[in-house]
């Protein structure tokens, strides 16, 4: 894995809700609530269920001046910072920003003339409230689009630069960016410019990724990637799902990066002619056992000697199989000898252990 990019730090909420993005800070999991925005009840609800799952920012939509009151609404429930989704209206920002938000997503060439950036940069500034400028292959402007023939990445990167630019303007730097693509070759790029000229925190994601089996694969290849760089700062998955589904896909990401250990690595293989016990079904109750587990191991379920402990010496528990029979190894060093159903507890027993 490459050195992390150096970005700027910014720190959003405040008291036990405050964490930051970019510096030395860990890569953050984030997501969207997908309620009516009217709806208050729903949205509430849907907010429990995300930071239960492990979100750590909570972004959802403020089309109009009625959704405002959902800011409070959302505090009270939840205690992870929550950012307010504004397009064209500037004063959607300023007021959302007036009742407590955390962080605005805008992008000000959007929102009108100098003086509309100046009033939610003001507000921000007072408040300590940072932005997202969230650039998609959607939103870049028509000339940039022209210059380039269309939304390449070099587009989103100048489109990117531009919404910066017009925060600088005004002395403002609690800026963090994303440069997102339907597809994750044109955000592997996007995202690979930006890193080596932009100084602020990048939020990673495939925008548009689609359904919960190719979003997680489009997202892992795109944010994956990116990650395994050194690049980014905070991620979303973007699946047409329930959102609590995509953040059990960006931790999968995050884990299988090994950005951010928690819980249980595991290693399996992916069988042989050699293999004499039913390994698939193995790995799938050892994974199931092991789901709640926080201990930060890793975990080898192996079909036979050969892939046992010679290639999974690294792991710190594994079972190794046998002819209806296996071993059970720790750090490489065989522990015990046992019939097939009996490896799986003794290897939870072994993992309890510690």
């Amino acid at each position: 894995m490459f050195k992390r990019n150096e970005t700027v730090k910014v720190a959003l909420g405040n008291g036990k809700n405050k964490i930051f993005i970019g510096g030395d800070a860990p890569v953050t999991i984030q997501s969207m609530l997908n309620r009516p925005a009217h709806n208050f009840e729903e949205n509430v609800k849907q907010a429990k269920a995300l930071e239960a799952a492990g979100c750590e920012i909570i972004r959802f939509s403020v089309p109009d001046m009625e959704t405002i009151p959902l800011i409070e609404k959302l505090k009270e429930a939840v205690s992870v910072p929550l950012v307010a989704d504004i397009h064209f209206d500037y004063r959607l920002a300023v007021e959302s920003v007036a009742a407590g938000i955390d962080k605005v997503r805008i992008n000000p060439g959007n929102i009108g003339e100098d003086k509309n950036v100046k009033a939610v940069v003001e507000i921000c500034k007072e408040k300590g409230v940072p932005i997202r400028i969230g650039v998609n292959s959607g939103s870049v402007e028509k000339e940039i689009l022209a210059k380039h023939g269309g939304p390449t990445p070099q587009a989103l990167i100048e489109s990117g630069m531009y919404h910066i630019s017009l925060l600088e303007k005004f002395d403002f730097d609690q800026i963090v960016l994303s440069l997102k693509a339907s597809d994750p070759k044109t955000t592997f790029e996007a995202y690979k410019g930006a890193a080596e000229v932009c100084k602020y925190p990048l939020h990673l994601g495939v925008t548009e990724a689609g359904t919960k089996k190719m979003g997680t694969l489009r997202s892992a290849a795109g944010i994956g990637g990116l990650l395994l760089y050194g690049i980014g700062n905070t991620i979303r998955v973007s699946l047409t799902d329930d959102p609590v589904e995509e953040i059990y896909a960006a931790k999968d990401i995050l884990k299988a990066t090994e950005v951010r250990r928690s819980g249980v690595r595991f290693v399996s293989c992916p069988t042989c002619g050699r293999t004499s016990i039913d390994l698939v079904g193995l790995a799938k109750r050892a994974e199931k056992a092991l789901e709640n587990c926080k201990k930060d191991i890793t975990v080898a379920i192996m079909g036979c000697v050969v892939n046992g402990p010679g290639e999974a010496k690294e792991a710190d528990f594994g079972i190794a199989g046998g002819k209806g029979e296996g071993i059970i190894f720790k750090k490489g060093q065989i522990i015990k000898k046992l019939p097939e159903d009996q490896l799986l507890p003794a290897l939870l027993e072994e993992i309890n252990k510690i």
